[in-house]
């Protein structure tokens, strides 16, 4: 004969192992999200730059998937012991581990998702221009950039010339070229200007007789600093524009700054 205070005696600890379990992955997965959101959190902050921020966002994502893996594990085998030791089919103690299990996912996935894939053919640079010949040149921006690491000179960069840079900027972006509109440059200009302005960009000068439009974007997770600079001129067969996009830190961009223009371009 089963004694039932012997099988709810059972059932309780059964229960206290699984709620263990579950915990723990809760835990482990909330540092994973709370290591990733603080690196950005600190940055934000000015606690730290970026450089510290992204050896967090590494560490994440060393550790990241391991612990997704764990925590998906563990809500599966909470769910089904419990079914199964406790009689306790709508327990939450699953959906603890599940919670666990988003979390160490998204803190892996945000540092992920700013490098590039395989066969994504990102070459390290960090300087697009669609005029690669004679890129239009930043005035405004430049005493902003006094600290940065990364030149305003077109393809000076380290182990980097001019001709280089310009051939694989070609490989691997062969879309951004100059564009030549039909409308007149002043008001060319003045839908660049609103372009600027629908993309968040900070705007650091407009300058309509030169027809030179020059702004800062701040990239969201990481907080870099990247500038642009557009040139507006009349041409033959209509109104020509160029831009280029430019990093100020970091040997290549994963592609962010061939994306900002596109988007301005789309956005124009």
């Amino acid at each position: 004969m089963n004694n039932p205070h012997s099988d709810a005696a059972d059932r309780g600890r059964h229960k206290t192992w699984l709620g263990w379990i579950a915990g723990l992955a809760l835990v482990a997965g909330l540092a994973v999200g709370g290591v990733a959101l603080a690196s950005a959190v600190g940055i934000w902050l000015g606690l730290w730059d970026f450089r510290m921020g992204f050896d967090m966002l590494q560490h994440v994502g060393v550790v990241g998937q391991a612990v997704t893996a764990a925590a998906l594990v563990a809500a599966a085998a909470v769910f089904v012991l419990g079914k199964r030791l406790t009689g306790g089919g709508g327990s939450k103690l699953p959906v603890l581990a599940l919670i666990g299990a988003i979390a160490a996912g998204l803190g892996y996935y945000v540092p992920a998702s700013y490098v590039p894939g395989e066969g994504a053919n990102i070459p390290p640079i960090h300087d697009i221009s669609t005029d690669t010949v004679n890129p239009p040149e930043f005035v405004a921006v430049l005493p902003l950039r006094a600290d940065a690491p990364n030149t305003a000179v077109y393809g000076r960069s380290d182990d980097m010339t001019p001709e280089r840079l310009a051939e694989l900027q070609t490989g691997a972006f062969p879309d951004l070229t100059t564009r030549t509109l039909s409308d007149p440059p002043e008001v060319v200009f003045e839908r660049a200007l609103a372009a600027v302005g629908r993309l968040g960009w900070e705007l650091v000068a407009q300058v309509p007789e030169e027809g030179r439009i020059e702004a800062t974007d701040t990239t969201f997770w990481y907080r870099f600093k990247d500038d642009v600079v557009v040139r507006i001129r009349a041409g033959t067969d209509g109104t020509v524009i160029d831009a280029r996009s430019l990093s100020r830190v970091g040997r290549g961009d994963a592609g962010t700054n061939a994306r900002r223009l596109r988007a301005f371009f789309d956005a124009l």
